[in-house]
């Protein structure tokens, strides 16, 4: 064997190492695509903040935010809250799983970069009998009438129910999105509601959460 040949064996065999002791790198996709990865998958996502940090912490005890793309949300867990606007365009490098049964990825500060673009997500119109796992993440739209009234949940948030004739539906409004609770007290069973909010779960409810005042209004 030649001397080159000989030499190039240590170089091959520290490649060799090099490539297989390499961490997986989180996989770019679109949010659809991320949420249906397994539990435990690193993914990185893009989309614009559809729920701005801190506003639903008084029930999740964390200082998430959702954000969104063109065809669906996600809910990022994070310890810390980011410093971010509604409408940022971001990048989100984190772990899939679940927070009480919803969707989640799970990131540290240094995985969520602004990209430095700012356009308001528009929230979809659907049917109160549609919050279901289908749009869980995402930022939707109901028009209905009430048909349950409020309940006291504090210090996590308050309840009631809406129905457009194909299903009723929970509205969990948060203590921490600075809603005015005596308003909340006064809303009447037959009035008609426009509510938009994030299609959430906990555990084995599906409900939309409102992310502020502006969010609820009396038609």
């Amino acid at each position: 064997m030649s001397l080159a040949r000989r030499s190039l064996r240590p170089v091959l065999a520290a490649l060799f190492l090099a490539t297989a002791c390499r961490e997986p790198e989180a996989t770019d996709l679109s949010i659809a695509a991320a949420r249906a990865q397994e539990d435990g998958t690193e993914v990185t996502v893009k989309g614009r903040v559809s729920v701005a940090p801190d506003t639903f912490t008084s029930a999740t005890s964390e200082h998430g935010f959702a954000i969104a793309d063109d065809g669906a949300g996600i809910y990022i867990k994070m310890d810390e809250a980011a410093s971010l606007s509604l409408g940022e365009e971001v990048e989100v490098t984190g772990v899939l799983g679940q927070m009480a049964n919803m969707r989640v990825v799970t990131a540290e500060p240094s995985g969520v970069m602004s990209l430095g673009k700012t356009m308001a997500v528009t929230a979809a119109p659907i049917a109160t009998g549609d919050v279901d796992e289908d749009v869980e993440g995402r930022l939707v739209r109901v028009t209905a009438p009430v048909t349950k009234t409020f309940v006291d949940d504090a210090p996590y948030g308050y309840k009631l129910w809406v129905d457009d004739g194909s299903g009723e539906t929970q509205i969990f409004v948060h203590v921490s999105a600075d809603f005015d609770v005596p308003v909340l007290m006064a809303l009447a069973a037959g009035q008609t509601l426009e509510v938009t909010g994030l299609a959430f779960q906990y555990e084995d409810i599906y409900e939309i959460a409102p992310r502020s005042p502006e969010d609820l209004v009396i038609r």
